[in-house]
């Protein structure tokens, strides 16, 4: 990946719907060249997808971050269960107390409950805290 795509990318996180004329104009690439860049850059996986992302006080449903500690010998011997929950938007391996922390929207809190209860009940987790997302202020993850 060069400057350019890059630059391209920074762009998309801006506004994915903008216009390519707008990208190439800002890039300083010609239509073409960026049109094939963002081709490129999807085929490859570097861009994974577009979404819409609503303010808290618009969505449905909840989300909630869950900071997990396992009794596990590595992380990655838990994730399998993970995989199993589609409400599990992404699980990072973290520093400190605990070992994880997962980040589920779930579509009502009786589903982030079932969830919750589902991941307390393994024989590897140790503790689990639960944090519900209230508000959010700053979103710079595209």
């Amino acid at each position: 990946m060069d400057k350019f795509d890059q630059a391209i990318i920074n762009e998309l996180r801006k506004n994915a719907r903008q216009s390519i004329s707008h990208i190439a104009d800002q890039v300083s690439l010609s239509r073409s060249a960026v049109t094939e860049r963002i081709k490129r850059l999807e085929k490859n996986g570097t861009i994974r997808g577009y979404q819409v992302l609503l303010s808290e006080s618009q969505k449905q449903g909840v989300s909630a971050y869950f900071e997990i500690e396992h009794t596990c010998a590595r992380s990655n011997e838990i994730i399998p269960t993970f995989q199993a929950i589609p409400e599990i938007q992404t699980c990072f391996g973290i520093s400190g107390s605990m070992d994880l922390l997962v980040f589920v929207k779930a579509g009502s809190m009786q589903r982030l409950h079932e969830i919750r209860e589902f991941i307390d009940a393994q024989d590897t987790i140790k503790s689990i805290k639960t944090h519900v997302v209230m508000s959010e202020w700053i979103n710079n993850l595209g």
